[in-house]
């Protein structure tokens, strides 16, 4: 088996730093400043993002049909399995559906057609490292919305900001249960107590933890649970707006499913945590400790290290970690001279293939290099369940795996080489895989799959093997 090529410093900004080179279009002649360009050239709004519905809007119709599907049943006394019953479910399901599948539509279609490649695949890592999963109606009302305004509008901003926008956001509110979490000594709890003392309501820990654990300081920090009980403590109060009420319960304004606080939650008192006390006024108090995590050295050293995995290689090279760790610290957690010192260490550029591509990475990168710019009406939240990554559904809040491991099994790759042939079939001989190939890897086409590609007995043959090639599907 012959060595694979010396790869181009084109390719490699083409492929590991972007999401796929185009048919038609020339290699980057200068390929850092060509990457350095895209901060000016970044759209933070593409019109499919711009063009959703309203999430919360849309959430409050999916419960309204729901309580109208509930009372109908109580009315009927019919089986809950007759055919008006089912129905009712999918007409109270599909303006939401309908809000999720233009969602994902948008994230493929700005993939496919951003001139910011660079800057785009840092939203998906981003989107990844704050992740969400659309595993209940009111996360799948939000994630795109999600996406496009936590994430892209402070992908080439400063990561506390990010953070906040983040930790604010009802997506991540609903996804960590923080929405419905109580100070145990709060008015809203003692006003509950008084109540119904056998019915408590209580803190949840969720957005505590996970801010601490995965967003900012990383595991084995030199946090513990009693910081994790404090901090959340400091994040109570921190909810979404009453959307038929259009404010919270304590009469202050919010934006209508936005993020607000609510006063009457909030636990009273002074916290304490990793050794600081935290004595500001209500959501002050949580503010201030997200930013001395934003800004903590085990916050760069943690951010540092995925940044480094995601594009020098699954084992992290020590020197570029402590590079971009020393930048974020220097910078003030500023993402652009992060991605700056990226673009300018040695250990990203290495000529050899250093990334399995992911379901999602690959999908956008075959597509593009189909010369596609839109999804058009492609399923594309089908294509990549069947392909194990299924957009916006990642199995914890860990997000995606960023590893080898986790994508070459054996029977992921016989679901990619099957989805392949559909892709070539569907393009039949308009596309000459032959001579593509070195536009797509400039540099990087090894002389085992131009044998292959020349060999293949047909068109659509030769653009599959393309695809799946040890060359296509490693970055």
């Amino acid at each position: 088996m012959s060595a694979p090529p010396s790869l181009s410093t084109a390719s490699i900004a083409l492929n590991r730093f972007g999401l796929g080179a185009r048919p038609g279009e020339a290699p980057p002649a200068d390929p850092k400043k060509w990457l350095f360009d895209q901060f000016e050239a970044f759209d933070a709004e593409p019109s499919g993002f711009a063009a959703l519905p309203d999430a919360g809007q849309v959430l409050q119709t999916y419960y309204r049909d729901k309580r109208a599907l509930r009372r109908s049943q109580s009315a009927d006394k019919k089986p809950a399995d007759s055919a008006k019953d089912k129905q009712q479910r999918r007409h109270a399901g599909r303006e939401l559906r309908a809000l999720f599948q233009a969602g994902v539509d948008a994230r493929a279609d700005s993939a496919l057609a951003t001139n910011a490649p660079f800057v785009e695949r840092m939203v998906h890592f981003w989107a990844n490292h704050f992740c969400v999963s659309a595993d209940n109606a009111r996360t799948t009302a939000y994630v795109a919305q999600y996406e496009r305004d936590a994430i892209r509008p402070h992908v080439l901003g400063r990561f506390e900001n990010m953070l906040v926008a983040v930790e604010q956001h009802p997506a991540m509110l609903y996804y960590l249960n923080q929405a419905n979490s109580i100070g145990p000594n709060s008015p809203a709890a003692k006003r509950a107590d008084r109540r119904n003392a056998a019915r408590r309501v209580g803190l949840n820990e969720n957005l505590g933890r996970e801010a601490m654990e995965l967003h900012t300081l990383g595991v084995r920090s030199g946090y513990t649970q009693f910081d994790v009980t404090e901090f959340a403590r400091a994040l109570t109060g921190w909810t979404v707006a009453n959307r038929r009420r259009g404010r919270d319960r304590g009469g202050n304004e919010g934006q209508h499913g936005g993020f607000v606080f609510r006063p009457q939650f909030h636990e009273p008192g002074t916290r304490t945590i990793m050794g600081k006390s935290y004595a500001e006024p209500e959501q002050q108090q949580a503010l201030a400790a997200l930013g001395d995590f934003a800004r903590s050295p085990r916050t760069a050293d943690h951010i540092a290290t995925k940044l480094a995995r995601h594009f020098a290689g699954d084992d992290p090279p020590p020197a570029l970690v402590a590079r971009l760790s020393e930048t974020f610290r220097r910078s003030g957690g500023s993402l652009p001279d992060l991605y700056r010192t990226l673009i300018e260490s040695p250990e990203p550029w290495a000529p050899r293939p250093l990334k399995f591509k992911t379901p999602w990475e690959w999908t956008i990168s075959a597509w593009r290099g189909l010369g596609r710019r839109q999804a058009g009406n492609t399923n594309v939240y089908a294509i990549q369940n069947q392909l194990g990554q299924p957009t916006w559904k990642p199995g914890s809040p860990a997000g995606w795996d960023d590893t080898a491991a986790s994508w070459a099994a054996p029977d992921a790759l016989y679901r990619r080489v099957d989805f392949a042939a559909r892709m070539a079939g569907a393009v039949g001989d308009r596309v000459d895989a032959r001579e593509v190939a070195p536009t797509l890897l400039p540099g990087a086409l090894s002389s085992a799959t131009s044998e292959q590609l020349a060999r293949a007995e047909s068109p659509a043959t030769a653009l599959a093997l393309l695809l799946v090639s040890p060359d296509f599907l490693r970055r």
